[in-house]
Formats: C-alpha cells, sequence, structure tokens
C-alpha cells in the first residue's frame, strides 16, 4: 500500500510541476515571395542593367559601386555584385533539375565572379546557360536550368530565366536595340528555404 501511495504522490507531483512549464513558441519562418518580373537590357552598351531581388527593382549604374544590386545583365553576360564585380557577396550555383522542386538553398558552395573574363555564370556560346540559333541568331535559356543566388547583402534566391526575345529588330537593321529578359524568382529573406 505504501509502494501504491508513493506512486501515486510522485505522479501528482510531477503532473503538478509540469503545469507550470510554458512552452517557448517557436518562430515562424518567413515564406519566400515569389516574383516574374521582365527588363530591357540595351543591346549595344558597355553598361550592365543591374537589379535588386529584394526590391524587385533595376539599379542606376551609379549605384554599381555599392551593395544596392545583386545581378548585372548585359547581352547574354550576367555579373554578381561580389569579388572583381562589386563589393557585395553575392554567390552562384548553376542547378539543373526542377525549378519548382528545388526547395532549399545551399550554405556553401556558391561560385564567384573571379575576374572580368571568367564571370561565376558561363556565357559562352557552346556551354553557356542559354541555347544559340546560328541562323536566326537567336538564344533560349536551356531547360532545366536555373540558379542559386546568395544576394549581395546574404539572403537567398532561386532565378530561372525563363525567355530572351528580340526589341527594336527588323531586318535589314543588323542588329536589335533591345533584349528583353523574362524571368521568375523566389526570394527568401529569412532562411534558406524556397
Amino acid at each position: 500500500m505504501k509502494k501504491m501511495n508513493l506512486g501515486i504522490f510522485a505522479i501528482a507531483i510531477g503532473a503538478l510541476m509540469s503545469c507550470g512549464k510554458t512552452d517557448t513558441p517557436q518562430p515562424t519562418p518567413t515564406p519566400s515571395v515569389s516574383v516574374i518580373d521582365s527588363v530591357e537590357v540595351p543591346f549595344a552598351t558597355n553598361s550592365y542593367l543591374l537589379y535588386n531581388f529584394k526590391n524587385k527593382t533595376k539599379v542606376a549604374n551609379s549605384d554599381s559601386a555599392t551593395s544596392k544590386w545583386d545581378i548585372g545583365i548585359r547581352f547574354v553576360s550576367i555579373i554578381l555584385n561580389s569579388h572583381s564585380s562589386g563589393p557585395g557577396n553575392a554567390g552562384v550555383i548553376t542547378q539543373s533539375g526542377i525549378y519548382s522542386s528545388y526547395l532549399t538553398a545551399p550554405e556553401t558552395g556558391y561560385a564567384y565572379d573571379t575576374t572580368a573574363a571568367t564571370p561565376a555564370i558561363n556565357a559562352g556560346f557552346t556551354n553557356g546557360w542559354y541555347n544559340y540559333n546560328d541562323v536566326t541568331h537567336a538564344f533560349s535559356p536551356k531547360a532545366g536550368l536555373f540558379f542559386v543566388i546568395r544576394t549581395a547583402d546574404n539572403h537567398y534566391v532561386k532565378l530561372e530565366i525563363t525567355a530572351v526575345n528580340y526589341a527594336g529588330y527588323t531586318p535589314p537593321n543588323p542588329t536589335p536595340t533591345t533584349l528583353i529578359y523574362k524571368f521568375r524568382y523566389s526570394y527568401q529573406s529569412d532562411g534558406r528555404n524556397f
């Protein structure tokens, strides 16, 4: 009988002690923001069109020496705001697969623009991020290829270029005046999950 009373007493004490505990609420992860956008890139220029993922805006070239932009586009070349291209901390992983199935950005493994001649995103005609048609002179993004980007200010983006179209290209005009890049991306301001 004494053992049973001690057991009941121990259960009662345990129940009373657990009533005094409060559960610490776990922070709710911030969902990523999905964006569909397009930018017009002048065809014949030495300047890059600079873009900020967080603000969904183009950035003035006068801010090229700041961390206000994440990527820059000129014709088929894409640069990142870090190392040889800028003062930020941007990096990229070129990823093959299904864009919508890619859910978490890695912590490490990002490439950088090591020099002006060797950007992290390959823009070569034979092995770059796009396919080139030498008859029509059109180019298009390679299917199943997208980019995981750490931004200039250490947030994460997954970016897919969906199309590139010429504008102002009417024969016999030899070159277009503008390239229109269409893309979609998910921006994560808190963590690495998309």
